[in-house]
């Protein structure tokens, strides 16, 4: 019931964006529109997990802002606006010209389409997503101050390796030239490799934006936090740190975004029922980041974080690989909802020996 009462906003959306479906396109608007719900709901946990990581540093206010104007952002800036300006700038078409191609709703295989304009630009959309998570995935890999490691026999070295402070950038570039060496036809290299280096740049700017205004804050909040952390609280970012840590949380869920938009095209190449279910599965994703942050869940399963990063990892690599290869919407979710559901089983495991050896002990006595 706590759940249900939770996500009770989303159901009414749902319940009004489906009607809206059915008036646009009948029952096949309806079915189109679900499926896309469905599918950005499920492949998208990861994002969902992920965020909570940060979104937990917000105080309330900012946490509602997540969840109102960042929805906005997602919605419509995303999974409207996004594919829009791309196919402007990829195809050469003027805005209208782009309208009145959204409108004709023609399929990914239909030349000169909408979506095919939206598909031709798939190289640099996946450049730039594919480096700006595999960034995020690194950080989190080298990070030598983590304390619980998931697959120790990896993360242990790496975490060793991790006192380089720019490791992760090396790792980062080099994966990309050797993308641009083997896997990109000479015709579009150079704008993989710009792309690719627009998403390097984003990520150590927003990221490292972020970071300053943490550390600002956290010092002049010393004394606040450290009254706080004696009474059992902690203390929530605020001001300019929390409006940057807001922000790259919208950058990081755009990145997300990114092959979910073109792929939403193999489902339908009407772009409205794409905005309808895919918006609607953002919503959802983001009522779960937050229903995860104020339930504690992070903490409830200890590996929780470390299957989502590994599935960012995976989500990278595969994004660069499909610049060559076409991998696929269910490949690229079935993979990280591996990783996701590997964690969370592990999680519990984990969670019952600790209950467990208490008690074992107190026999053995």
């Amino acid at each position: 019931m706590k759940a249900l009462k939770h996500f009770r906003i989303d159901l009414i959306i749902t319940l009004a964006v489906l009607i809206i479906a059915f008036l646009y396109d009948s029952w096949a608007g309806v079915y189109l529109t679900a499926v896309l719900i469905l599918v950005e709901i499920v492949f998208s946990f990861d994002n969902a997990a992920v965020n909570a990581k940060y979104l937990v540093r917000l105080n309330h206010f900012w946490r509602r802002m997540f969840l109102t104007v960042g929805i906005l952002i997602a919605v419509f800036g995303m999974r409207l606006i996004f594919p829009f300006v791309i196919v402007c700038l990829s195809g050469g078409v003027t805005p209208v010209e782009a309208v009145h191609l959204a409108l004709q709703k023609g399929s990914v295989d239909q030349e000169g389409s909408y979506a095919d304009l939206l598909n031709d630009a798939h190289p640099a959309i996946a450049a730039f997503g594919g480096m700006f998570l595999l960034l995020l995935f690194l950080d989190f890999l080298f990070d030598g101050e983590r304390e619980i490691t998931w697959l120790s026999w990896i993360e242990r070295p790496l975490q060793k390796l991790g006192r380089l402070s720019t490791l992760s950038v090396a790792v980062a570039g080099t994966i990309l030239l050797l993308v641009v060496q083997f896997l990109v036809p000479d015709s579009e290299d150079t704008t993989v490799l710009f792309s690719g280096l627009l998403g390097i740049v984003i990520y150590l700017l927003v990221n490292g934006l972020s970071s300053v205004l943490q550390e600002r804050d956290a010092a002049r909040t010393a004394e606040l936090e450290a009254a706080d952390r004696s009474a059992g609280h902690t203390v929530l970012l605020a001001g300019k740190a929390a409006f940057s840590m807001f922000m790259f949380l919208e950058v990081l869920d755009a990145t997300f975004s990114f092959d979910g938009v073109i792929g939403a095209f193999a489902v339908t190449p009407d772009p409205l029922i794409i905005m309808l279910g895919l918006g609607v599965g953002a919503l959802y994703v983001r009522s779960m980041t937050v229903f995860l942050v104020d339930n504690g869940t992070l903490g409830e399963y200890k590996y929780l974080e470390h299957g989502a990063h590994w599935a960012i990892g995976a989500l990278a690599i595969m994004l660069l690989l499909s610049i060559h290869w076409h991998l696929g919407e269910f490949v690229i979710g079935a993979v990280g909802i591996s990783f996701i559901i590997a964690a969370i089983v592990n999680s519990v495991i984990a969670r019952r020996r600790a209950l467990a050896e208490p008690t074992d002990a107190h026999v053995t006595i």
